[in-house]
């Protein structure tokens, strides 16, 4: 299941790079948003107020959460994991949340990278549940 989790993360950090250059990318205008009807709008999204942390990117949040994910999962670090995972999950969820109800765009990105993080937010969930316990004597 490590390997599963790790492959997810790998693809988090790949999703979190992609969101990243859009960020540094050329600036997207509202107006551009309003006229074109659509509610999908990476580059709006990402380089929105919402996008940074006291002038951080979020991707590299999302860069390195995922890095840590892989290096727990692949640690056996099954509690650390869950836990780290769990974060993860909460803030893609404030994400999204930020998404739909402000700036009432989506961004490719940040449901991609949703997803990943409830795909191994269970994945990690389900082995700490399930897997066997580890045996004594190693």
């Amino acid at each position: 299941m490590r390997y599963v989790i790790a492959v997810f993360g790998i693809a988090g950090i790949v999703v979190s790079f992609l969101a990243l250059a859009e960020h540094y990318a050329v600036p997207a205008r509202q107006i551009d948003v309003l006229r074109s009807g659509s509610v999908w709008n990476s580059a709006y999204v990402n380089q929105s107020p919402a996008a940074q942390i006291h002038g951080i990117p979020v991707a590299i949040f999302g860069i390195g959460g995922y890095t840590l994910l892989v290096v727990l999962a692949l640690l056996r670090r099954r509690v650390l994991t869950v836990y780290a995972a769990g974060i993860g999950l909460a803030y893609g969820l404030y994400l999204t949340n930020i998404e739909a109800h402000i700036l009432r765009v989506w961004s490719v990105y940040g449901v991609s990278s949703l997803i990943l993080i409830v795909l191994i937010a269970f994945l990690a969930f389900g082995d700490m549940i399930f897997a066997p316990a580890p045996s004594a004597g190693r």
